[in-house]
């Protein structure tokens, strides 16, 4: 079973530590104490809690889509050849980057401080643990 800080939940949830702290006294969450005596959060409970407080992506554009892994964002940066582009959107705390041709972003005319949906599509998703534990 995981154990999840209250400092690390918040930086999961992107609050703050304080949040974390009243939605555990507002039992919104519940914690227990570790052997150092510190505050945790059961990790499936705290998995849980987030996916319940998710709210669907904005749907900015007006398209329907079957992909499920939509992130609005802001286009932060485009670096263009004459054949392909690196477009980088800040989608909330994350940062996407996307590989396109150089026609395709003058089609959309992608440019720095323009709304996007990044769209993820893959059956490729790489899954990575703390300390490299499988």
């Amino acid at each position: 079973m995981t154990n999840v800080r209250i400092k690390d939940a918040a930086t999961l949830l992107g609050v703050s530590d304080d949040t974390v702290r009243r939605w555990v006294d507002q039992d919104l969450l519940s914690a227990t104490k570790d052997d150092s005596g510190r505050k945790v959060i059961d990790g499936g409970e705290l998995a849980a809690f987030a996916r319940s407080q998710a709210a669907a992506a904005p749907d900015l554009l007006g398209v329907g889509s079957s992909a499920r892994n939509r992130l609005v964002g802001l286009v932060t940066r485009v670096v263009s050849d004459t054949v392909m582009s690196q477009v980088e959107m800040q989608c909330g705390p994350h940062r996407i980057v996307s590989l396109m041709s150089t026609e395709a972003v003058e089609e959309l005319a992608l440019e720095p401080g323009s709304i996007t949906v990044a769209v993820v599509k893959s059956t490729n998703v790489i899954v990575e643990t703390p300390g490299g534990q499988a």
